[in-house]
């Protein structure tokens, strides 16, 4: 990609599988996106590194739904009652095919929702959608 003088969007992966976290930072690498990328295994560690600001802004997180300590919907609810964090802009990534998770998803207003099996080419479509999206969406510093 060519380097054009915009601010590259942070993005907060938030999500305990390791595989997949490598696989989303090596799909950024493959196609030349140098967005920085903070990783959290839980929403409770999520939650920590947005509160103390140790996520560059703008960001955009991508989010599973699975995961220990505090899943992907408590986060959510979490996040979206906190003033200071509820604008977020998340991604759900996601295993789940459940309605019922979609669903509650969108509640909490989501940007989309993402299964892993048809993002899995390396993940590479799912980078190429976010670097077009914080290409053309104006995102706010704070």
């Amino acid at each position: 990609m060519t380097d054009i003088n915009y601010k590259h969007a942070a993005i907060l992966l938030v999500d305990d599988d390791d595989i997949d976290a490598i696989t989303v930072e090596r799909a950024f690498k493959k196609l030349r996106i140098a967005n920085p990328i903070v990783r959290a295994k839980d929403g409770v560690m999520a939650l920590e590194l947005l509160r103390n600001d140790l996520v560059p802004k703008p960001y955009i997180i991508l989010l599973d739904l699975n995961m220990p300590k505090m899943g992907g919907l408590e986060m959510l609810e979490e996040l979206r009652k906190d003033q200071s964090l509820n604008k977020s802009i998340v991604f759900v990534l996601t295993t789940s095919k459940d309605d019922e998770d979609k669903v509650a998803a969108y509640n909490y207003n989501v940007a989309g929702y993402i299964l892993k099996e048809k993002a899995h080419n390396g993940f590479d479509n799912l980078v190429k959608l976010l670097d077009y999206y914080w290409r053309i969406v104006e995102l706010p510093e704070s």
